[in-house]
């Protein structure tokens, strides 16, 4: 699902990621880490895809750089980090893009 943004600005996370052989309760938390996400101030959406390669592009949309920060720094999100480092991934990289314009259609 394309996500519906406001006009900018607004800032984007980019978080790529490869997965490692690690299932165990990746899939509950990454739903909860989704439902947390979209109960913080200055959430505005969030699209994801992974390959079968196992790569995997996470964009959440926000409207400030200190509501990212918020949520970067949220207890039971950085449980999930902590596991993702530990458990879950191979490799990940996290960027932040300040979006100042879009154009699309539908």
């Amino acid at each position: 699902m394309i996500a519906r943004t406001p006009e900018p600005p607004y800032y984007a996370v980019i978080f790529s990621s490869l997965r490692s052989e690690t299932e165990q309760d990746y899939a509950a938390t990454a739903e909860r880490m989704l439902k947390l996400a979209r109960d913080q101030p200055g959430f505005l959406g969030v699209e994801s895809a992974r390959g079968s390669d196992g790569l995997g592009i996470t964009v959440s949309y926000w409207r400030s750089e200190e509501e990212i920060c918020t949520w970067r720094t949220q207890a039971e999100h950085r449980e999930a980090q902590r596991r993702g480092r530990e458990q879950w991934y191979r490799a990940f990289r996290t960027r932040v893009a300040y979006v100042e314009r879009e154009s699309g259609m539908g």
